[in-house]
């Protein structure tokens, strides 16, 4: 097995850096580091701990354009796309710089004495983040877990693990202490592996397949070890007969097209009443249409490429397989020539049991269907095996709220597509994970409660 991996630019094919891959040595290395330092990062005084995370945040902020190019080329973001995620780990390690002045516990009234509660770190806390956010993703995950006294292991994606690495070396040009919080590039089957079965580290933080997840979480119980999974999605965009249709059409190309729809938020399933169907339709591609696919470098780009030529093979299996092949209603544009790269893509399934319609696509392919009643569109949205993300689109709130509350899903927006704020809880029902990252709440995934009772009889 090769100790070395080649970063290729998906929108040109070049290769951009050949980096060192970790082993089990280095990795069972690092983790002992992480061990070693723990106390003294733990005992740190929390105003202490906060301002190391506010000088982190700095440090990224000066750093903001070097890591956006640097995501362009690591995994063929478009520029606008990659500044607001070397933004959002920023924000997040801002956000999260106030928590360890913030991380309180409870004086629970009882009889007899004073019963309090104190929220402790766990030890070492292990990432494996996955190739379609890089940056953020790893954010969502060392902002908390070191704001709650954690140190961590990070492990990037083999495709995609430049900024994860430069992120490791700016945390300490902020004087993050050396140990407490180690980025090690290396395969899945690896470092990966090794995280879940390390008796040291007492919590694994995963974002990828379901089918990876399943397999952690089987291998994490032999521990009891912690974990958070976040895992695919199958969102449904839900249009009703009363919303805007030309800001619902209009707003759907970028809910499925974003990061070329390599999100596990995509909205890939539009469901839209029967009765403004072909009115959606008709706006809906025009808009694609207008889509701008193309080199990510471009400030104007709206879509970029695929981020490997395998993930285009499966997604053009999807589309065009001869034994599965679906109804393309009409397709965007994309270039020719070198990089990844696959036309936006709307299909009709023949029915809700389709392939297209069923499975996580991860490209920039959506279907859409038709319903009758809101009835209906509860039950077409509630028909997967995901519950991450969704779209209502409607002008009667109290619809809105109905909805809502009956789609299972971890995440919903009302005439919006927007389902990650770094200030709110993200996650999803189902075969989409289990636990919550970002907003206040994350902190408790990262901590253990305990709980301290003092007699007052004596």
């Amino acid at each position: 097995m090769s100790t070395t991996h080649d970063v290729i630019n998906p929108a040109t094919e070049e290769s951009v850096r050949t980096i060192d891959l970790v082993g089990v040595e280095e990795t069972d290395e690092a983790v002992a580091r992480a061990v070693e330092v723990g106390p003294a990062w733990r005992a740190m005084a929390p105003a202490d701990r906060g301002r190391l995370l506010r000088r982190f945040s700095e440090v990224v902020d000066e750093h903001l354009e070097e890591l956006a190019l640097l995501e362009v080329e690591n995994a063929g973001h478009t520029i606008g796309n990659a500044r607001w995620e070397a933004g959002n780990v920023r924000d997040v390690l801002a956000y999260y710089s106030a928590a360890p002045e913030r991380l309180f516990g409870q004086q629970i009234p009882v009889a007899g004495g004073i019963d309090l509660t104190f929220k402790e770190p766990l030890g070492v806390v292990s990432i494996i983040v996955p190739w379609n956010f890089p940056m953020p993703i790893a954010g969502w995950g060392f902002g908390p877990a070191l704001a709650a006294g954690n140190t961590v292991v990070l492990k990037p994606a083999e495709l995609t693990p430049l900024t994860a690495m430069r992120l490791g070396e700016l945390a300490l040009e902020a004087g993050v202490p050396e140990g407490v919080f180690t980025v090690l590039p290396g395969r899945g089957a690896v470092v990966g592996e090794r995280f879940v079965t390390h008796p040291d580290v007492r919590k694994v933080c995963f974002t990828g397949s379901t089918t990876v997840g399943q397999g952690i979480m089987r291998k994490a119980s032999d521990q009891l070890k912690r974990v958070t999974l976040e895992l695919g999605g199958k969102s449904a965009n839900i249009v009703f007969d009363d919303a805007d249709l030309d800001l619902a059409a209009a707003a759907a190309p970028m809910s499925f097209l974003d990061n070329a729809g390599q999100d596990c938020c995509a909205r890939t399933r539009i469901l839209v009443k029967r009765t403004v169907f072909d009115a959606f339709m008709e706006r809906f591609e025009a808009g694609i249409r207008d889509v701008r696919v193309g080199d990510p470098r471009d400030e104007g780009t709206q879509m970029g490429p695929l981020v490997s030529a395998q993930q285009r093979e499966r997604v053009r299996d999807f589309v065009e397989d001869s034994d599965t092949r679906v109804d393309v209603a009409f397709r965007g544009s994309s270039p020719e020539g070198a990089g990844y790269w696959y036309p936006p893509t709307v299909v009709l399934p023949g029915s809700t049991t389709d392939r297209v319609w069923q499975d996580e696509i991860f490209g920039p392919v959506v279907g859409v269907m038709p319903f009758d009643d809101e009835a209906d569109a509860i039950r077409m949205a509630n028909d997967t095996a995901y519950g991450l993300s969704g779209s209502i689109w409607t002008r009667d709130v109290g619809r809105a709220i109905r909805v809502s509350r009956a789609v299972e899903a971890g995440n919903l927006s009302v005439n919006s597509h927007s389902s990650v704020r770094y200030s709110t809880p993200f996650g999803g029902y189902k075969a989409s994970g289990i636990g919550r990252e970002l907003g206040p709440d994350a902190l408790d995934a990262f901590t253990e409660v305990k709980n301290v009772f003092i007699s007052t009889d004596n």
